[in-house]
């Protein structure tokens, strides 16, 4: 809405609906804005707040402190009253459409006067621009029409209809200009007449017959011409034609003309409607082409394997979490697998037909995650040539995957927050938000809880991503698993480098499961790999093919293996060699020694008295 103040900035304020609540933001204005409630001024601008929920009652108060712009909230229904019938001069329904069609085509010099009109409507590709077209085709049908209103149905609400333009006619019916009056928005009273009629309505002498009416009375309106936009037997807006003259009334052959635009508005709308609807899909499906492309490898999600207590009881919480809503964060050393448990969650729920994307917050610098997160509009920044949708509106129905959350900017963490919060995203360079349902799975190495603490992560986000937390288990924590695990890997390799592999010695499995794998699963996967590469087809994998780090774990395994003998001998051979050992790890410092061992001094020598060390 403009409004001509020089204290106000050119993109000042909006007003934003957000379920049944509507937000006040204002757009980090020169002057700042200001809520009056309760006889109290809440102050809108850096020093509190940039946003507000707006109340039935509030004021604004916008600009200059001193001197303001003052605009009244009224939240709810309009308390106009019905339109009566006494001063009702015509009615037509959309099955008079035929009729009224065939008597404007009996006058070629009229049918030629429609055609023109409503030509450019069929030209318009853009719902705003079929919008304007049907203001610019009102104005020349009805010459005595001094202002134009157009509302639409809202897509969510059925039973709610906004205002999307009103114009006022730059000159006169008769060539003078028009009164100084302010566009006014058109009448509940009408929309509801013709909402009850299905019908195009004319009424004369609006003053008189709406005298309670604000909306009427502050338009000072004379005569009212409405014509519904119909979508098949759904009214889907209504076009109004208002005459401010005292001279020059509507007439019914104005109300069977309005009805030939009302129609053809109606397609026009739908049709541009229709286009946007396929553009915005194609360009998403760009986009999830263009990220599926990013992907090196389609994950399997028969990849999940283990049969230790540990994963086992990973596997039971995954089937309590996979059919919810809820906000699920893994924890888990580097390479324990926190992707694929992801996506398992996401294929295996009902989001499997939307988007799965993952995306590494410790990957890119903070701008430019945050447009990779949530998309930016062209010209926000330097090389911001194109709008770009963000991955959030990709996913938009399915999931996103954070890895690495706690690398996320303290900046970045809010925008997140506020998407958990609200469901809603704006993009770089945006002055509105955009409605996204998304589901957040996030994954770190890192211990959260002493993030917060440390005051490098929020807390009010921390509680909100650890909803349902998932802790996975470091591969030396599941050594059980390793020969399945280095098997499944072997078998995979194989085929892709065309080798055929009878599989590992009972040896090379014994030093792959003696290994404690810093690196876990990823690390396994990579020895395994290098092990193919380098193998003969055929032949089996010895422990002597094993990286050196891994042959050192081999070489112990050999050197502390007892000779044959009774338990009793087996077990004093090897407590001997671990004391051995550990003497020569402190430097003969028998009370470091001791400790490390878990004994006392005087245990430890009763020991190595009794092996003569």
């Amino acid at each position: 809405m403009p409004i001509t103040d020089f204290h106000l900035s050119g993109d000042h304020a909006q007003i934003t609906r957000i379920g049944e609540i509507y937000v006040f933001r204002d757009l980090r204005s020169t002057n700042g804005s200001a809520i009056e409630r309760d006889g109290k001024r809440i102050p809108i601008d850096a020093t509190a707040r940039w946003e507000i929920a707006l109340a039935d009652g509030d004021v604004l108060l916008l600009g200059n402190r001193n001197d303001p712009v003052r605009i009244a909230v009224r939240i709810g229904d309009e308390a106009d009253d019905e339109l009566p019938n006494d001063r009702l001069v015509a009615s037509r329904s959309i099955m008079d459409l035929p009729q009224v069609t065939d008597q404007i085509e009996g006058s070629p010099q009229e049918a030629l006067r429609v055609y023109k009109a409503l030509q450019p409507l069929g030209a318009r590709l853009e719902p705003g621009e079929v919008i304007e077209a049907t203001v610019e085709a009102a104005f020349e049908l009805l010459p005595r029409a001094t202002h134009v209103a157009i509302l639409l149905r809202s897509e969510t609400d059925k039973d709610r209809f906004a205002l999307a333009v009103s114009r006022q006619r730059q000159k006169g019916a008769a060539g003078t200009p028009s009164p100084t009056i302010d566009p006014v928005r058109a009448s509940r009273a009408v929309l509801r007449r013709v909402l009850s009629e299905r019908a195009a309505v004319l009424t004369a002498n609006a003053q008189e017959e709406l005298s309670s009416s604000e909306s009427i009375m502050g338009g000072q309106i004379l005569s009212i011409l409405a014509m519904p936009l119909w979508r098949g037997d759904d009214i889907i807006g209504l076009v109004q034609a208002d005459n401010r003259h005292s001279a020059g009334m509507f007439h019914e052959r104005d109300l069977e003309v309005a009805l030939l635009l009302g129609a053809q508005a109606a397609l026009a709308i739908d049709n541009a409607t229709l286009v946007q609807r396929l553009r915005v899909a194609e360009e998403k499906a760009r986009g999830e082409n263009v990220y599926l492309k990013r992907r090196e490898q389609k994950i399997k999600f028969d990849n999940i394997i283990g049969d230790s207590a540990a994963m086992k009881a990973v596997f039971t919480q995954l089937e309590k979490v996979i059919d919810t809503r809820a906000t699920v964060c893994i924890e888990g050393e580097t390479g324990t697998g926190k992707e694929l448990i992801a996506s398992a969650i996401h294929y295996q729920s009902a989001r499997r037909e939307k988007m799965f994307v993952a995306q590494n917050c410790a990957a890119l610098p903070e701008n430019l995650l945050e447009s990779e997160l949530f998309g930016h509009k062209r010209g926000a920044f330097t090389s911001a040539d194109s709008d770009k949708k963000g991955l959030f509106e990709i996913a938009d129905g399915g999931t996103l995957f954070l890895d690495e959350m706690g690398e996320m900017p303290l900046s970045l963490q809010a925008k997140l927050l506020r998407v958990l919060q609200e469901g809603t995203i704006r993009p770089v360079g945006a002055t509105s938000e955009k409605q996204v349902d998304v589901r957040i799975i996030c994954a770190t190495n890192r211990d959260l809880s002493a993030e917060v603490e440390k005051g490098r992560f929020r807390q009010d986000l921390y509680y909100r991503l650890m909803v349902f937390p998932i802790k996975l288990p470091p591969l030396r924590e599941r050594r059980e698993d390793i020969p399945q695990l280095a098997a499944h890997f072997l078998k995979r390799y194989a085929e892709e480098y065309r080798i055929e592999s009878p599989g590992f010695t009972q040896d090379a499995l014994d030093a792959l499961s003696s290994y404690n794998w810093p690196g876990n699963i990823r690390e396994l996967e990579n020895e395994v790999q290098r092990l193919v590469i380098q193998a003969e087809s055929g032949h089996w994998i010895e422990v002597t093919d094993l990286s050196p780090r891994l042959r050192k774990i081999e070489g112990t395994v050999t050197r502390i293996a007892p000779k044959q003998g009774t338990l009793k001998e087996m077990m004093e051979q090897v407590e001997r060699w671990l004391i051995a050992e550990a003497l020569r790890d402190h430097g003969n410092n028998k009370t470091k020694t001791a400790a490390t061992l878990g004994i006392t001094r005087e245990g430890l020598h009763k020991k190595l008295a009794k092996f003569g060390v």
